[in-house]
């Protein structure tokens, strides 16, 4: 059953994410004994979707997979998040622009990032995501060069004098 779900592709991304991507994060059977055959198999898996799905229809994508393999299953789906966009505009336009003077280089808008907590307010405000990254991001001693952190302080500091300048 899993082989049906990893060996599909979901989609090729869009203009504005990557594609869409299946990881197997878990399989268990519960069985302390070598040779004893088990009753059952639970697997937990995770799916970064793109804009080209909904949580809907991905449940029924699931569903059609496994139901052609023709075993027994059930199937638990938790969307923590439904894809989204906002598109390119003010608040991305002038963080860009902050982002130039402070480091005299070009960003690249992206959608890359992983889980946003963007999700929850972009329905309300226009949003863009901007922040440290590394080797370390979201590991055991996460830790960063000061010096970016100086970079970044001043960033958000040029952004928020050119948003809320005077017109």
């Amino acid at each position: 059953m899993l082989h049906a779900l990893i060996t599909a592709e979901l989609d090729r991304g869009s203009e504005h994410f990557q594609p869409s991507t299946l990881q197997i994060s878990t399989i268990d059977i519960g069985n302390p004994a070598a040779n004893v055959i088990p009753a059952e198999a639970r697997a937990v898996f995770n799916i970064r979707f793109s804009d080209c799905w909904t949580g809907e229809s991905l449940k029924r994508w699931l569903a059609e997979r496994l139901d052609a393999v023709g075993a027994r299953y059930a199937l638990e789906v938790m969307v923590s998040g439904e894809a989204f966009l906002v598109p390119p505009g003010a608040v991305s336009g002038v963080l860009a622009e902050a982002i130039r003077r402070v480091t005299g280089r070009t960003p690249e808008l992206s959608t890359t990032g992983g889980t946003s907590d963007a999700r929850f307010i972009h329905a309300y405000c226009p949003v863009a995501e901007f922040g440290l990254v590394g080797q370390t991001m979201h590991k055991a001693d996460e830790r960063v060069a000061l010096a970016d952190l100086a970079a970044l302080t001043e960033i958000y500091r040029t952004f928020l004098d050119l948003f809320f300048a005077p017109r």
